[in-house]
């Protein structure tokens, strides 16, 4: 294993010739997943890509503030995460998805030279490697908790990046344009098929999606032990990235304003006297700038019908 995972770190660039030693089985893998889905639409990804060059700051503060506390208030998201060694560690998977996601919009994302596609077939071998583990090692009981990473979860995981980033934006005050959302959406499905999804489960409009995105949090979303800790490790990072400690309350009340009262109790999040003033957020983009500055994310309208209040997510 550790020979493997040395070798896989010259794995890093579309096209590089693949290092000696690596198993057979290893390079059938890398081969077969070195090329985007066949039926990916060219222009819709240059427009999701100028989206997001347009939202850059607001997209990546509603991945840090929206995104990622999401997936923690899904317990057996939750339990995953805390189960899994690698991950117990935030500012590192910060950084990972925040690149993965910098790499994902690059002009080149997809040519000779770039880093996404290797940051992909990573990211779907870890998925695979964390089943295996978890699995072997009796750390994860199937009976009760299903197939850990199992298609809806990834599905899922595919609607917290893109639905719920455009959810974040409308509560934000950011007024986007019905074809720059669709085509943020259709990138994430990009995505999606590239990490293994099965797509014929995937929604493929913004209304199918956030119909799936509503039913799956409703079935699932819930307190645990597990997400209270992680998002308290995710305040507790960021707030260090917050110059001095007057601001620090802005991360959770930047939190509980994009994820609703009813998910941040559950996720323990605590009150601030800045609850109420962070509903003033555009104000407050000077200190978002800063953060995404020095965070591991950095490097028209939008139709009511897409953008209404989640029914999962309570208003504050």
């Amino acid at each position: 294993m550790g020979k493997f995972n040395t070798l896989m770190r010259y794995v890093s660039v579309a096209g590089a010739p693949l290092p000696d030693g690596l198993p057979a089985v290893a390079l059938e893998y890398l081969n077969a997943t070195s090329t985007p889905p066949s039926w990916v639409d060219w222009a819709e990804m240059e427009r999701a890509r100028l989206f997001f060059i347009d939202n850059n700051v607001h997209i990546s503060t509603a991945l840090s503030f929206a995104a990622m506390p999401a997936c923690y208030v899904v317990p057996p998201v939750a339990k995953l995460l805390s189960a899994s060694h690698g991950l117990r560690y935030p500012s590192k998977r910060m950084a990972e998805t925040g690149q993965f996601t910098v790499y994902l919009m690059r002009p080149d994302a997809f040519e000779a030279g770039s880093r996404f596609i290797p940051a992909a077939q990573k990211v779907r071998l870890l998925h695979a490697s964390i089943r295996h583990h978890l699995l072997r090692e009796n750390q994860w009981d199937t009976g009760e908790l299903g197939t850990p990473i199992c298609q809806e979860d990834m599905i899922g995981g595919q609607m917290f990046f893109s639905m719920l980033v455009l959810d974040s934006l409308h509560r934000l005050g950011i007024h986007m344009s019905t074809e720059g959302a669709e085509a943020y959406y259709y990138a994430w499905r990009v995505v999606g098929a590239m990490l293994g999804v099965d797509q014929d489960a995937v929604p493929k409009s913004l209304d199918k999606a956030r119909q799936f995105l509503d039913l799956y949090m409703l079935r699932h979303m819930g307190p645990s032990e597990e997400g209270a800790v992680l998002t308290r490790q995710l305040i507790d990072l960021y707030e260090e990235v917050v110059p001095g400690t007057f601001f620090d309350p802005v991360v959770s009340a930047l939190i509980r304003h994009l994820v609703g009262d009813t998910c941040a109790d559950w996720l323990q999040v605590p009150r601030t006297r800045w609850d109420t003033l962070v509903k003033a957020v555009p104000h407050l983009l000077g200190v978002l700038e800063t953060i995404e500055d020095h965070s591991p994310w950095a490097p028209g309208r939008w139709t009511a019908s897409a953008t209404s209040p989640p029914s999962w997510s309570c208003p504050p």
